[in-house]
This record gives structure tokens, C-alpha cells and sequence, in this order.
């Protein structure tokens, strides 16, 4: 199952003409909630549900499903993450190893550049995944889970922006910090940055922890880490436009595979909407539009020994993209 799982990483490694120059990926998992005893289903009291909680990986800057990796219901130790990292990059490096790796946000690209860095959520960010990362040459910018010792060290900064939203009588006011953090497990103190929100409800603060060194704390959070909100945004479309939670046999392997089979309709329904002039309306549109007006439609088929016609009906309101496709979308002989 796990040479099945990262031939998706080669398939997506041949869908760029030449190596790229700058990537990023973003990870993230998604409940997929069971309605029986599937084999790996367990309860996930995050959700109050018996789930799958299967793992997503997203090229950042085109909105490629990299992977899919079907996952018990229950948040990954530090060991499972590295080991998923582990093997993501070495498959990747294998097609570029060259590749360098960048903020997908244009404004964060006078930074610099990054290597092979991964972008995820709070609980990916274990110790045995950054200690990888940092003996391997691998960036990351991972979500870091609050406790007294960080709200320590960043308590003058959520002092000033509480002040400063209480003598204002404003609805909200929000700045950012950097700090120098290490748990008791882990080998050096890392960057932190917070991000400070003060609103009429309360004190919110967020934190990232990273081996990038450089940026202002504000451009980093802001522009770099929220970018990865487009994953999160991604899995939905595939779970609600897709139905990519269809995960109802009791093999882990057929469901696995039935993952497999989601990750395929989703390059090819990507690959139609991309194909689409960007002058039409559907070229933005979402995936369960352009299923309705381009797929499910009624049509006559006819077939030759040298072709098969397909006849729409005379009032086809797109049959000029319908032709247009067919031509852009045809393999021609290099």
C-alpha cells in the first residue's frame, strides 16, 4: 500500500514539463466520518465522531493533490509524521534535486529561499518531525500548541495590544511577535512567532514554529504560514464536490485505493477547469458546476470503425467550449 500511496508523488513529479524551480507543500488531514466498523476507524473526541483521518498534501502553488494517505482516526505521533516527511521528500528529491522551495505568497518572495519546506497544522509539528527537518535540510513552518511558558515570553506584546484595544474602544487590534522557545524535549530553542489578536470578545494568540530565521514576524505569519488555509479549503471542495469520503468498505485497502480513485477525479476535473479559457465563466468555477454543465449532459453516440461522433442536442448552450476543449485537451505527436 505504501508504494501505491507514493507513485501519486511520481505522477505529480511528471506533470511539470521541467523540474520547478520553487515549491511548497502544504499537510493537513480531514475527518472522514464512518457509519460501521471499518477496519482503522476510531473515535476521534475532537470531533465526537469514528472517523478516518487521512492525510492530505497539497502542491501550493497550483492546488495539485500530491497525496492521500488513508490514516486511523487519531492524531499522528511524532514518528508517523516523520516517517511521512521522510518519504515524501526522498520520493521528490529522486525527480528534482535540484528544486528549491518558496512562499507561495508573491509577497514574501524578496525574502528568500527556502528548500524543501512543509507546511502544517499544529499537531504535525513534533519533535521528531523538526528534528528531521533540521538534520535533513528540510524547512518548516508548522502550528505550535499555546501553553504558560510561550504567553510568558510574549506577555508584554499581549499586554501592549490589550491596552491598546481597551483605551482605543476599538472592535479589534492585532500585532505579532518573535521569541526564542524550546520544550523540554527538544535539543535548541527555535523561532516562535505570535500572532496577538485583541478583540471585544477576548485575547487570542496563535503560534508558529519554524527554522527559517529570517522575515519580519508579521509578513512571515501573514503572507507564508495563513497561505496554507488554501489546503484546508481544497479538501473541502473534494469531500463536498467529490464525495472523496466514500470510504464505507471494511478493507483499509479498498478504502485506501477508494481514496486513490478521489485523487484521480480530482486531477482530471483540475485539469478540465484549467483547460477552460480563462474568458469563460466556468475557467473559475467550482468543481460541481463544470460536472453539471460540462459531464452530465445528455448526448447521441454513434460509432464508426474509424471514429466515434458524439451529437449534442442543437441547443447546447456550450457547445463552442465543448469544441475548444476537445482540441486543447487531444494529444498531438511531438
Amino acid at each position: 500500500m505504501i508504494r501505491l500511496t507514493y507513485a501519486m508523488v511520481d505522477l505529480w513529479c511528471g506533470s511539470y514539463w521541467r523540474p520547478p524551480k520553487a515549491i511548497t507543500l502544504d499537510i493537513d488531514d480531514t475527518a472522514d466520518t464512518v457509519h460501521g466498523h471499518q477496519q482503522l476507524s476510531l473515535f476521534n473526541a475532537h470531533y465526537d465522531e469514528r472517523c478516518f483521518l487521512p492525510t492530505h498534501i497539497y502542491d501550493a502553488a497550483t492546488g495539485h493533490c500530491v497525496l492521500t494517505i488513508l490514516r486511523p482516526g487519531k492524531t499522528p505521533d511524532g514518528k508517523e509524521v516523520r516517517a511521512h516527511l521522510r518519504r515524501l521528500a526522498r520520493r521528490i528529491r529522486r525527480h528534482w534535486p535540484n528544486t528549491r522551495i518558496t512562499s507561495a505568497a508573491d509577497a514574501f518572495r524578496h525574502i528568500g529561499s527556502l528548500r524543501d519546506p512543509i507546511r502544517g497544522d499544529s499537531h504535525y509539528g513534533r519533535r521528531e518531525a523538526t528534528d528531521w527537518c533540521e538534520k535533513n535540510g528540510v524547512r518548516y513552518i508548522f502550528g505550535l500548541p499555546p501553553n504558560t511558558g510561550l504567553a510568558a515570553q510574549v506577555f508584554a506584546k499581549t499586554d501592549a495590544v490589550c491596552v491598546r484595544r481597551a483605551t482605543g474602544n476599538l472592535d479589534v487590534v492585532r500585532d505579532h511577535a518573535v521569541t526564542r522557545y524550546a520544550a523540554k524535549s527538544w535539543p535548541r530553542p527555535r523561532r516562535v512567532v505570535a500572532r496577538i489578536e485583541a478583540t471585544r470578545k477576548g485575547l487570542d494568540v496563535r503560534y508558529v514554529v519554524t527554522n527559517i530565521t529570517y522575515g519580519t514576524p508579521a509578513r512571515f505569519h501573514d503572507d507564508l504560514y495563513c497561505a496554507r488555509g488554501r489546503a484546508e479549503n481544497l479538501i473541502k471542495r473534494r469531500k463536498s464536490q467529490l464525495a472523496s469520503d466514500r470510504t464505507s468498505w471494511r478493507s483499509p485497502l479498498a478504502n485506501h485505493t477508494r481514496l486513490i480513485l478521489h485523487t484521480a477525479a480530482y486531477w482530471l476535473m483540475r485539469t478540465l477547469r484549467d483547460t477552460i479559457p480563462k474568458p469563460q465563466p466556468l475557467a473559475s468555477g467550482e468543481f460541481s458546476t463544470i460536472r453539471l454543465r460540462l459531464l452530465k449532459i445528455a448526448v447521441r453516440i454513434k460509432e464508426t470503425a474509424s471514429r466515434v461522433r458524439l451529437a449534442f442536442a442543437a441547443n447546447c448552450p456550450d457547445a463552442e467550449l465543448f469544441r475548444d476543449l476537445v482540441g486543447a485537451l487531444i494529444l498531438r505527436p511531438t
